[in-house]
């Protein structure tokens, strides 16, 4: 549906929707320790941007406000997606 939608609260990379979820995914570069490292690269802080620029997404775009949000990650590697981890965090934890 869109691509690095930008707000006053931050940036979502992809906003998707798939059937009556809508996905706000994350996209981040794993470096040479792989998957693991994106526990350090998507904290709390992060998690509170993504989650708020989904507020002001559904608050503009109201058509989608009976969704169901869904917050995913989808870690790359060079060209290459090495994983993709369907709702990896909770609005709130």
């Amino acid at each position: 549906m869109d691509r690095n939608w930008r707000c006053p609260a931050g940036e979502l990379d992809i906003v998707a929707l798939r059937g009556e979820d809508l996905a706000f995914v994350e996209v981040k570069t794993v470096d040479a320790y792989g998957p693991e490292s994106a526990d350090r690269l998507l904290g709390p802080a992060k998690r509170r941007h993504i989650v708020e620029s989904s507020k002001y997404f559904l608050a503009l775009k109201r058509e989608y406000n009976r969704m169901r949000p869904r917050y995913d990650v989808i870690l790359v590697r060079g060209s290459a997606v090495c994983r993709h981890i369907p709702q990896a965090f909770l609005e709130h934890p």
